[in-house]
């Protein structure tokens, strides 16, 4: 369950931005960059601090109608991956 304490955000070690070149959302960090898929590029974008986790999949939901229950858990399964591999915070 999420908490008004679970406010995911971008770890201050990455810059999260477009690349037209890559086509694709990336994530820069001083050793590289990160090519991320569509999805956790549109789930990154709304990781902004200013929602909790569960504000996040409702505005996914309202963005991509039809699969609510995929987008839960694809976008609940993503921020536990990103939150241990340091890129979100929160």
């Amino acid at each position: 369950m999420e908490t008004t304490l679970d406010r995911p955000r971008l770890n201050p070690h990455f810059v999260f931005r477009w690349e037209a070149s890559q086509d694709a959302y990336i994530l820069l960090y001083p050793e590289g960059l990160i090519k991320l898929n569509p999805s956790a590029g549109e789930i990154l974008k709304r990781c902004d601090g200013s929602r909790n986790t569960g504000e996040v999949i409702a505005d996914l939901d309202a963005a991509f109608p039809g699969t609510p229950d995929e987008i839960a858990a694809g976008t609940r399964s993503f921020i536990a991956v990103a939150r241990e591999k340091g890129w979100l915070l929160g």
